[in-house]
């Protein structure tokens, strides 16, 4: 077991800043190492989750603008938001969520990275089996790819259907459902073609168990020191990374939901109801899809501006509403992932 995460506990300069002085700042003056009691405790779990396997590889982490395993490389690169309680804050008012800003969500793609970093460290896509059961590490790595959400070929770990984007991904997924503690993954995948996939890394893992890993390369590949980008600017790239070419809902489905006859001029706007609900369907949305809530509030957005336009009005009981652009949105956005493409995130 690697010793305890070391961090420094000075307050930085630019914690009290507001958030348009804190946009300005170059991501390397940030000048902020591994920290947070989420972050490290994250990390150290993940290390007694390998360790619980006999797995002897443990990769190292540094500070990036989001998280990656390098290729070739047995580590892994955490965001910086995850390492401040003020670079979180900032996050969320961004792109409206924290990615990895729980406990569970950190370890979902703490597990996935880590099955990168031990892919790199015992150099595994080398091996006829790993590429048979996967395919081919070398295959050309999009940045969109178009997923089938009804596949039964690949696990569902991180959302996306992420494991269908490239054979790397499709690995590092199964491995994370195979690390994940009490997963029961032989009962949850059984009529599945993934198990195959499933048993082969639980029989390569037991091999590989009480082994030191070939690749003990330390480098640090796009470490926070080196990003000469202001926030601002990592900020309106990700945004985007996330962003739609068309979020407009159809004015015949706003018309289903909504009024514009007389008979209903005195009821709630359409647009303020929306906007008072907007916080709420935005995640239960992105929770049921998969998808960043950034992405879904483009929609909600489009669905905001129209009904302002058109000047609707609820026809229905807000109740009923609320439930109903529940199901509208929600098929709007899988419409969108059916036609693709979906862009990486991770």
């Amino acid at each position: 077991m690697p010793a305890p995460l070391t961090t420094s506990r000075k307050e930085p300069r630019w914690a009290q800043w507001s958030d348009e002085k804190l946009l300005g700042l170059r991501l390397r003056d940030l000048r902020i190492g591994l920290g947070g009691e989420l972050l490290e405790g994250c990390i150290e779990r993940l290390y007694r989750e390998l360790e619980s396997r006999g797995l002897k590889a443990r990769p190292h982490f540094w500070v990036s603008d989001e998280f990656f395993s390098p290729r070739g490389v047995p580590g892994v690169a955490v965001p910086f938001y995850l390492c401040h309680p003020r670079l979180r804050r900032l996050e969320k008012k961004q792109v409206l969520e924290v990615e990895g800003g729980t406990v569970e969500w950190c370890m979902k793609i703490l597990r996935h990275e880590a099955g990168h970093a031990l892919q790199h460290a015992f150099h595994l896509a080398r091996r006829p089996a790993w590429r048979k059961a996967f395919g081919k590490a070398t295959a050309p790595y999009r940045s969109t790819y178009s997923p089938k959400p009804l596949s039964r070929k690949f696990v569902q770990h991180l959302g996306w259907w992420y494991a269908q984007s490239h054979p790397t991904e499709d690995f590092a997924e199964t491995f994370a459902v195979w690390l994940r503690p009490s997963a029961r993954w032989r009962r949850a995948y059984a009529d599945w073609p993934a198990l195959k996939k499933l048993e082969y890394v639980d029989e390569l893992m037991k091999e590989l168990a009480g082994q030191r890993p070939p690749n003990r390369d330390r480098s640090r590949p796009d470490g926070l020191a080196e990003l000469d980008m202001t926030l601002r600017e990592h900020y309106r790239r990700k945004k985007s990374r996330y962003a739609m070419d068309d979020p407009t809902v159809a004015d015949r489905d706003l018309l289903r939901l909504f009024s514009d006859a007389p008979e209903h001029a005195r009821r709630k706007a359409a647009s303020a109801f929306l906007r008072a609900v907007r916080g709420e369907l935005r995640e239960r949305i992105a929770r049921v899809t998969a998808l960043p809530q950034y992405t879904v509030d483009q929609i909600l957005n489009g669905m905001i501006l129209r009904c302002r336009t058109l000047g609707l009005r609820l026809r229905a009981s807000p109740a009923d509403t609320r439930r109903d652009t529940l199901v509208l949105v929600t098929a709007q956005v899988m419409e969108l992932v059916h036609r693709g493409p979906l862009q990486l995130s991770l």
